[in-house]
């Protein structure tokens, strides 16, 4: 089934990617969806990309101190 692009933005987009790969606009959109796609598969979840950091936050030792409600209450009422 073919594809009708009737945004001029993106009819444009995919005419600037056709003259740069020096190609056609349905070999640039489709070479714009796989590598979307690609990058879509390949990309690391925020989870994992936090993980390091959360580590390294838990492994600092508890300090013992309480939290001062009212402090943090207050500076919630200004903003």
């Amino acid at each position: 089934m073919p594809l009708n692009i009737r945004d001029e933005t993106v009819n444009r987009l995919a005419e600037r990617l056709a003259a740069r790969r020096r190609t056609n606009k349905t070999d640039a959109v489709r070479a714009a969806l796989e590598n979307e796609l690609r990058r879509l598969d390949e990309a690391t979840p925020l989870r994992e990309r936090l993980k390091p950091l959360q580590n390294r936050v838990l492994r600092r030792p508890a300090t013992g101190v309480e939290a001062n409600k009212a402090f943090y209450d207050e500076l919630s009422e200004n903003s």
